[in-house]
């Protein structure tokens, strides 16, 4: 079988096409022929050298993948040959509340990842995925698309009437809008791309703020909402959580999902926390309870994922590139296997 490995050390230049023995279920494990997998900046910290959480090479990298389910092992009972599945992120997060155990078996790091025509998991790693999803939509689904779900619905709670303020166009951020709109909340989202914005608009948007045209753009949040938004998705981290802040409704909440500007906040001001009693909420994606649920969403309202563009996977390089350029895309970038 194909896959692609870091061989010997970090980097996208480490990245190699390789040919390996396709591997063989044991008990309570299927096999899976990944078809798609998607890209998610874990993936480009993890590549890069930045994440250190044990690595061991050579290293099969990527988390979020999609396929169906060629082989069985012995006393598998979740799942039959031909069911098409997604891989959970942290396999042995079935259900509650994040633990440090089960942080330790996330795919694409330290396990083993999905960037490989097949692989092998244990049963309780795995979800079936909605019938009416492409192989290259289901891939986008573990890692954004339940980041987004488990933040606003499973945590946040999010309620018809609702105020959400999302920031950037990236695969949290779209799938934060689609569920948002399902759930009958109206959306706010920021980008620096006048084009893109008016895609969200298209998508359903309520309003929009060019951050770069409008550096201060919680105050126009809070001229628009009268008072604040009820949930933030704050994928920026050091730089916008501040703001963020800000942008709240007395008693609403951050979920803090990313971190592309970095993770310090030098001096931070906590008043503006306990002025506004404002929760902050981190995310560890959410587990297999949760991603069931929100493939239950998706199949009853025939959401299909954004995706931006598809590489297949002897381009992988070039789908890491347009991943780090950050600016480029709207929604997802996937590779087809």
């Amino acid at each position: 079988m194909k896959a692609v490995q870091l061989k010997d050390g970090f980097g996208f230049e480490e990245l190699t096409l390789t040919e390996l023995d396709i591997p063989v279920p044991g008990r309570l494990e299927v096999l899976i022929r990944i078809r798609a997998a998607s890209l998610n900046y874990r993936d480009l910290v993890i590549i890069n050298g930045l994440m250190p959480i044990g690595i061991q090479f050579p290293f099969i990298p990527l988390s979020d993948g999609a396929g169906e389910i060629v082989a069985v092992g012995e006393g598998v009972t979740k799942f039959q040959i031909g069911q098409r599945v997604a891989a959970n992120l942290q396999q042995k997060f079935i259900g509650g509340s994040t633990r440090a155990e089960v942080l330790k078996d996330s795919l694409g790091g330290p396990l083993s990842g999905v960037a490989s025509e097949y692989i092998v998991l244990h049963e309780d790693g795995v979800v079936a995925i909605p019938d009416h999803l492409s192989w290259e939509e289901a891939s986008t689904l573990p890692i954004a698309a339940l980041t987004a779900w488990s933040m606003l619905m499973e945590s946040g709670g999010l309620r018809a009437g609702d105020t959400v303020l999302l920031q950037g166009t990236g695969g949290v951020s779209i799938f934060g809008l689609q569920f948002s709109l399902m759930a009958g909340a109206r959306v706010i989202i920021t980008s620096s791309s006048n084009d893109k914005l008016e895609r969200a608009k298209d998508l359903g948007a309520w309003q929009t703020i060019n951050y770069s045209e409008v550096p201060e753009w919680d105050k126009v949040v809070l001229e628009l909402t009268d008072g604040g938004v009820d949930h933030v998705l704050d994928v920026g981290g050091a730089a916008t959580m501040a703001q963020s802040i800000n942008a709240l409704r007395t008693g609403g909440t951050v979920n803090m999902v990313g971190f592309l500007s970095g993770l310090t906040i030098p001096e931070f001001d906590v008043t503006s926390i306990l002025q506004k009693a404002a929760t902050i909420r981190g995310s560890q994606v959410g587990n297999r309870e949760h991603f069931e649920n929100m493939n239950r969403a998706i199949s009853r309202h025939r959401l299909h994922p954004v995706i931006d563009r598809v590489f297949p996977l002897s381009r992988i390089g070039e789908a890491f590139a347009l991943l780090a350029e950050g600016k480029q895309y709207f929604g997802k970038i996937v590779v087809q296997l």
